[in-house]
């Protein structure tokens, strides 16, 4: 036995054995909690830091994630605040998605109280109505619906060049998927959210209740990698639990497209191609003055196992329990983000 915890051979590529008819393993020689490999000499600090760096300097275009598509409706707006920044929200006659300021130009009402007629916003304050095009010092704003997600363009927040369309992860067709997205808040900013998932090591040792088995079999090579998303992932064996010694092995890579979004994908095992998305969109300051942010994970499973077309039509049964289960990891890790954040502000952050 090894000073450090018990001795583990490295477990085979996930995707290689013979294909079995369901997709549950039954887990066997479990290793307990406290048993498993201690992870924290392979987290190191530097190379989270590295990683985020990396993640920091690609672009975004300066698009923000809003919240689910399925969220903005025909009949009525959605109301956000992103980068400090009131926002309102709707789909004009044709389905389009419309974004804008959030207070009505005559005397400031919030617009996300008012309803939506025939794909035009009516002010309930006075009754100015707005179809979505430049009116009275109101100025829409650029927005993009990917089938999933909902973003809006903020130029002035960003300060970066603009792009047409946001840096959307490769995805299942949304069509032929089980969708489900999860919206947290913390008090924290967008770089807490994303290195906490640069850090694939917690996963079983923090999240036990989802998380086995977890291995990290390849990181990014460091200062010297050339910041490229493809080759600046970290790869994961894991299984997810399911229920007690059942679970569901697979390999996936963890990488980030852009500053404000990490990605998860599986490469081996069930569910070939699915990805959970983690996006991360400041939204201001609280009253006060520490930075909030928006955490919304989008879960695009996929699978060409029969019994997966039935899944999809219980889709709006299965939804409440994915997004539950997103709740409960980030209850623990925006908790996370929020003392990273606050260890930060002080300089007491290690590394």
């Amino acid at each position: 036995m090894s000073p450090v915890g018990p001795e583990r051979r490295p477990r085979p590529p996930v995707g290689r054995s013979p294909r079995r008819r369901y997709p549950l393993t039954l887990r066997r020689g479990a290793v307990r909690w406290e048993r498993q490999r201690p992870t924290w000499r392979d987290a190191r600090p530097s190379l989270i830091a590295e990683t985020l760096k990396r993640a920091q300097a690609r672009p975004s275009g300066n698009w923000y994630v809003v919240g689910a598509s399925r969220d903005l409706r025909g009949d009525r707006p959605l109301g956000r605040t992103v980068a400090g920044r009131e926002l309102v929200l709707w789909r004009d006659a044709e389905g389009r998605p419309v974004a804008g300021p959030g207070a009505c130009p005559h005397l400031g009402a919030p617009l996300r109280d008012s309803p939506v007629r025939c794909g035009t916003l009516v002010c309930h304050w006075h009754g100015l109505s707005l179809d979505g095009g430049p009116f009275a010092g109101w100025q829409p704003l650029p927005v993009h619906d990917d089938g999933v997600l909902v973003w809006v363009r903020l130029d002035e927040a960003g300060g970066e060049p603009p792009t047409p369309a946001p840096v959307v992860p490769v995805r299942p067709d949304p069509a032929d998927a089980l969708t489900a997205v999860y919206t947290g808040f913390g008090v924290c900013e967008p770089e807490d959210v994303v290195a906490n998932r640069l850090d694939p090591w917690h996963g079983a040792w923090f999240h036990p209740y989802s998380f086995v088995d977890l291995t990290v079999v390849d990181s990014p090579a460091g200062a010297g990698a050339d910041g490229a998303e493809e080759d600046d992932g970290f790869t994961v064996d894991v299984s997810f639990k399911v229920a007690g010694r059942l679970v569901v092995p697979v390999r996936a890579v963890f990488t980030a497209p852009e500053p404000r979004t990490v990605v998860m994908r599986i490469t081996e095992g069930e569910g070939v191609g699915s990805v959970v998305e983690t996006h991360a969109t400041p939204l201001g300051l609280d009253d006060r003055g520490r930075p909030r942010t928006a955490v919304v994970e989008a879960v695009v499973a996929a699978s060409d196992r029969p019994g997966f077309r039935a899944a999809r039509r219980m889709a709006p049964v299965l939804r409440p329990f994915v997004r539950a289960a997103a709740g409960r990891l980030w209850r623990d890790d925006l908790a996370y983000a929020e003392r990273r954040r606050r260890l930060r502000s002080t300089g007491r952050f290690p590394g």
